[in-house]
């Protein structure tokens, strides 16, 4: 059968939809970003849990709208599909395209960190000389290749080859993660200051108050929104899912809710035993992280223990945001958006192989700047500012809906009345909104040493490119069709 007449396979079910977005969402935000946001947003002090369950809410709102919109609309590349159709195909190319670029940046960038938590292994073993080693810039780039290329390779391999690894990688890194949260829960605060004065002989008289301040609090709550990123990644599978009117908008809510509260807890235990003004104090002179601010209690292999389950956490976000980037592009080109080749589909496994290996390139262009801008919270910054863009025209287009396309509105199966959709698209437009705004002007007033170090105007170059690029296509098909764009308006075939 040629390529061109293949098509995705319905192979995903409820449990591995969820591992998708539950892996996405996991790694780099569970195991570092509440802890350097004390260097990234100084002043948070003790309100950085406050401020995560804040961050939330606009997380929520954006959950259930992905969850609503996947019910009516289940096909590849999820987010372009739904504000194409139910909003306008611009706007939803633009959503997509942001989300395709933030998330292709930080898989570089989680890739680039990954291996330093396999450096800190390596160390907890007494494995000195593979350490140094893997501080070397020309190895750590290529061990960040190489897991990306891995994955990318897994990825066509096809689902079952996807399932075989994620799933088993998941549980590992929810057992690992318990240990932190038991061990975080069971030693308290003097525990931890009688360990530093035993291990580095250092005395250390934790901060107890600190003034506190909107907008430092709704700063910290617009960067910690990263954590929550990821569950979209379920809706960009909608043609490879089994039922997909139940299980994408129940995967996308059960995911949310789990990782949630998994975060908390987490996060919390930490705080509980080490004092978050030792935390913002460390942090202005050297990355630090989960594993690494709990060792000081804990015996060194199960130090060992937990900072593997750091890195089995950091490396599982790969497979499930390749699947998620991948597909965008798939949707792009099975529209005439981009280039169709972009779309073809392997003779044997049936994945999209090429936007599977321009997702690759691109996250490997992630890796690169990772190591020359020598801050990954760049990355992080580039992917929230793209991801609150996103969200915020998929909240835009569970409004919009109803007016714009009727037939496709009729088929929602989940929050079926028009009053529920109203409070969900309109309040999560707002919080989204607000955070959006908030994180823009802490990125543009941020003092930095390159303009290039602000996410803002990097986004809005990239957004003009794909722009530019968006519009020369249109008037191609307008070519091709006489004008007639109609088939935008209805979902692609299976």
């Amino acid at each position: 059968m040629p390529e061109n007449n293949k098509k995705l396979k319905r192979n995903l079910g409820l449990v591995t939809l969820m591992a998708t977005g539950i892996c996405s969402m996991l790694g780099a935000s569970i195991n570092v970003v509440p802890f350097m946001i004390q260097r990234n947003i100084p002043g948070i002090g003790p309100y950085v849990l406050p401020a995560f369950i804040f961050a939330m809410i606009p997380a929520l709102f954006a959950a259930l709208a992905y969850g609503i919109l996947s019910s009516a609309m289940p096909r590849a590349g999820g987010s372009y599909i739904y504000a194409s159709r139910g909003l306008n195909p611009y706007l939803g190319f633009i959503a997509s395209f942001s989300q395709w670029f933030g998330l292709s940046i930080v898989i570089g960038v989680i890739a680039y960190i990954s291996v330093a938590f396999i450096r800190d292994v390596s160390i907890g073993l007494g494995w000195l000389k593979i350490s140094t080693i893997l501080e070397l810039p020309i190895i750590r780039i290529g061990i960040a290749l190489s897991l990306i290329w891995t994955f990318v390779y897994i990825n066509i391999k096809g689902t079952r080859s996807y399932k075989k690894i994620l799933l088993p990688m998941m549980y590992l890194m929810f057992a690992l993660g318990f240990i932190v949260i038991v061990a975080g829960f069971y030693h308290n605060t003097d525990d931890f200051i009688k360990a530093l004065e035993i291990k580095e002989n250092r005395v250390f008289y934790p901060q107890t108050n600190i003034d506190f301040d909107w907008r430092i609090f709704l700063s910290a709550a617009a960067l910690l929104f990263s954590s929550f990123i990821g569950f979209d990644s379920i809706a960009q599978a909608g043609s490879e899912a089994k039922n997909p009117t139940k299980t994408l908008p129940q995967a996308i809510i059960l995911s949310i809710v789990l990782v949630g509260s998994f975060y908390f807890l987490f996060s919390s235990a930490v705080y509980h035993t080490v004092p978050w003004s030792f935390i913002a104090e460390e942090s202005k002179v050297k990355d630090i992280s989960a594993p690494g601010l709990l060792s000081y209690v804990l015996p060194p292999w199960l130090g060992v223990a937990i900072v593997l389950g750091a890195a089995i956490a950091l490396i599982n976000d790969l497979p499930a945001m390749l699947l998620s980037v991948s597909r965008l592009m798939f949707a792009w080109a099975d529209d005439g958006i981009f280039p169709s080749k972009i779309a073809k589909i392997h003779h044997r496994h049936s994945t999209p192989y090429i936007s599977l290996i321009v997702a690759g390139t691109m996250a490997s262009i992630g890796v690169l700047g990772s190591h020359f801008a020598g801050d990954f919270f760049l990355g992080i910054d580039i992917m929230v500012t793209s991801m609150m863009v996103n969200f915020l025209l998929m909240c835009t287009t569970l409004i919009t809906l109803p007016t714009v396309n009727p037939s496709l509105a009729a088929e929602i199966s989940i929050f079926k009345k028009r009053s529920s959709q109203l409070i969900i698209g309109i309040a999560g437009s707002l919080f989204l909104s607000l955070f959006l705004l908030v994180h823009t002007y802490k990125d543009i007033t941020s003092n930095v040493s390159h303009w290039y170090f602000h996410s803002t105007p990097v986004w809005l170059i990239v957004m003009i490119v794909g722009s530019v690029l968006f519009f020369i296509k249109w008037k191609e098909i307008g070519k091709e069709r006489n004008g007639d764009y109609t088939h935008l308006n209805r979902l692609p075939k299976e």
